[in-house]
């Protein structure tokens, strides 16, 4: 989900592929064991999404890199990544702000619009991870990764942790890997995904972390996945869409389209938020 400035190979057509090839293996095997979970149509959608967001990723980043090194440029501290405790350290910070990113892009509709599309499939599956929105540039989310840079954490090594949460998420989206123990008291992981990915009342916007759940513990936000509860994915009130433009834009037209019928500067700005 917020990936326009993490890996710096993520522009390459290759690892999409690679990420559809391990999707495609997941379906196998729940076609072989007869465990649904697919939908083909949305499915190719999500493949059509991420493909477009091969150009988004490498125009945004060609974009974003001259701003964070001029934030870099004029940063408060030099941090010594010199240990592998100081790069755990940038890890840790990058997921704490993944947290509040990712919980922001929850509850602000401007970064929302984005967001949404990641929550837009109504199965939950290894194609959906890399269902993700075009907009970040113009959604903004990217800015909460230029608090470390600011504060004298190098760009790379704040990217790099960026696409190690990023890599990390993509095995949360799995059908396949049930509950896991002890591991859950601080991990996410696909049992806590789940909940986060449905769209059922009670358990909306829960569990935001990324690496961690830890945050979610701290911040009153986690939901432990109900034994007894059939989970329903997608946006609540939004039916599906398949093509990859109304899933790429559909939140941003529903958003502007209240702006337009809204009255007064009160009521338009709160269309946005």
């Amino acid at each position: 989900m917020f990936a326009s400035f993490a890996a710096g190979a993520s522009h390459r057509p290759l690892l999409p592929l690679l990420l559809m090839l391990l999707a495609l293996a997941e379906l196998g095997w729940l076609a072989w064991r007869r465990r649904g979970g697919y939908d083909w149509r949305e499915s190719a959608a999500s493949a059509a999404v991420a493909f477009g967001n091969v150009g988004v990723r490498a125009l945004n980043a060609a974009l974003l890199a001259p701003l964070f090194a001029w934030v870099y440029a004029h940063r408060l501290f030099d941090a010594d990544l010199g240990g592998p405790w100081a790069l755990a350290g940038v890890v840790l910070l990058v997921d704490f702000l993944y947290y509040w990113m990712h919980r922001s892009s929850h509850r602000l509709r401007w970064l929302w619009a984005t967001h949404g599309v990641h929550h837009s499939t109504t199965e939950l599956n290894l194609s959906a991870a890399y269902r993700l929105g075009w907009t970040e540039l113009l959604s903004g989310a990217w800015l909460f990764l230029l608090l470390p840079v600011w504060l004298g954490v190098p760009p790379l090594a704040v990217t790099a942790a960026f696409a190690l949460s990023l890599a990390y998420q993509f095995a949360l989206h799995s059908r396949l890997i049930g509950r896991l123990g002890p591991i859950e008291w601080v991990f996410n992981t696909p049992t806590h995904h789940r909940v986060h990915h449905a769209c059922n009342a009670e358990l909306l916007d829960r569990n935001f972390g990324g690496i961690l759940i830890i945050w979610d513990r701290l911040f009153g936000t986690f939901a432990a996945a109900p034994a007894a509860l059939e989970l329903r994915y997608g946006v609540p009130g939004r039916p599906p869409r398949y093509h990859p433009f109304a899933i790429a834009f559909g939140e941003w037209r529903a958003m502007f389209a209240d702006w337009r019928r809204a009255r007064g500067w009160r009521a338009r700005l709160k269309a946005f938020v």
